[in-house]
């Protein structure tokens, strides 16, 4: 991919990251003032819970016991990984919505993680799915806005790589079959 004026570029999609963060982040706030930590927080629905938890490692966990490096670690990883699809959102046409979206999804969810493991040391997460009977308990692990984020934008990339084509090379297809013109 070359490099495109920003006028060009999927630049304003950025702004999409922007939302993720700020509503991610006031979630949290909502979150540590409202629901009180290691508790199952406040029923919402017979299986979803909002609660109040800390996460010191990565996806459900993972690492978290390890001492403390890991926080500068993950902290590392989301600001490399952040930084390339900035860079690729940058040089990917805004008429690639959908792979913009997926970018900016991306961006947006690392940031707001990346704010509280910087910050704090840890990631809150606040949403908790559950399945409860009279003899037991299954949890999901809790997450967060922008865990979502992430994974939607991921999920859309993966679904954009095996069965996406992008608005332009469908309009440049349906002009060269209107022309009879064989696709370059």
């Amino acid at each position: 991919m070359s490099k495109l004026p920003l006028s060009q570029s999927g630049a304003r999609y950025l702004l999409i990251s922007i939302l993720i963060v700020i509503i991610d982040q006031v979630c949290k706030y909502l979150c540590v003032t409202y629901i009180e930590r290691g508790t199952m927080g406040i029923s919402v629905t017979p299986f979803f819970n909002l609660v109040h938890v800390y996460n010191h490692g990565a996806a459900f966990s993972f690492l978290a016991e390890m001492g403390g490096w890991q926080r500068w670690f993950f902290a590392g990883i989301a600001v490399v990984i952040g930084l390339c699809f900035v860079v690729l959102m940058l040089r990917t046409p805004k008429s690639h919505r959908l792979t913009c979206t997926a970018f900016a999804l991306f961006v947006g969810g690392a940031a707001g993680n990346l704010i509280d493991r910087v910050h704090l040391g840890y990631v809150i997460d606040f949403l908790l799915f559950y399945i409860k009977g009279d003899d037991f308990f299954w949890a999901y692990p809790a997450f967060n806005i922008a865990d979502i984020a992430v994974c939607v934008g991921a999920a859309l990339l993966i679904l954009l790589s095996l069965f996406g084509k992008h608005e332009h090379d469908k309009k440049q297809e349906a002009k060269s079959k209107a022309d009879g013109l064989p696709r370059v």
